[in-house]
């Protein structure tokens, strides 16, 4: 297989796996929806991040530690399990029915007024959901080599096609962000950011609980 020939199979078999609906893509469509779309596409700039640093981590071969050590999976398993489910209990908390918002005619510009809400901070939360999931670690560990043609830099082809999974991601999430934009409005009820924030409240927890009470 030639270096274009697999950077090609590369490309379309991570665009099936970005596509492919999961906890990104329900974490940048809730930003996109109730904090708009300059958070959203932080927090996917954030989930590319993290995919950038476990291509790094599998190019330089420090994530085969992942693959045979259980205590190092666990460990990584475990902390991911409760940095999700912190963030869906604090998505859930916010709309208890006592919580008062500062702007009832726009739920947006209330969302933006709370604390910890800012494009930086979801950044972090993007990047963190990628960095501290094992999973993530072991399908780069286990799927980059196979499009790894032979005789060519290891290492440097390795780094080009975790960018390449960045860069779909990131034009992907681009293509989310935009088609919340026709129903902004709708979106900004505050009826509604509150519906949205309690299924992706729920929709972290059990991808917490799912880590948390995984099996290898």
């Amino acid at each position: 297989m030639t270096a274009t020939a697999a950077l090609l199979a590369f490309t379309l078999a991570a665009a099936i796996l970005t596509v492919t609906p999961g906890l990104d893509n329900a974490l940048v469509l809730r930003t996109a929806a109730v904090e708009g779309g300059r958070r959203a596409l932080m927090a996917g700039l954030g989930i590319s991040a993290g995919c950038l640093l476990w291509g790094t981590i599998a190019a330089l071969g420090l994530g085969s530690l992942l693959a045979v050590s259980t205590f190092a999976y666990d460990t990584l398993r475990i902390c991911a399990a409760i940095y999700l489910f912190y963030l869906g209990v604090k998505l859930l908390w916010s709309t208890r029915p006592s919580r008062k918002t500062a702007n009832q005619t726009s739920g947006i510009l209330a969302a933006a007024q709370r604390p910890g809400t800012t494009g930086t901070g979801w950044f972090v939360r993007g990047c963190l959901t990628n960095a501290l999931n094992p999973k993530v670690g072991v399908f780069y560990i286990t799927f980059l080599p196979q499009f790894i043609p032979a005789g060519t830099d290891v290492l440097r082809f390795s780094l080009l096609l975790a960018t390449v999974h960045a860069l779909v991601g990131m034009l992907w999430f681009a293509l989310l962000v935009a088609a919340t934009r026709p129903l902004a409005r709708w979106l900004s009820r505050p009826a509604v950011t509150r519906g949205l924030d309690r299924v992706t409240g729920a929709v972290f927890i059990a991808f917490g609980l799912r880590l948390a009470l995984e099996r290898r």
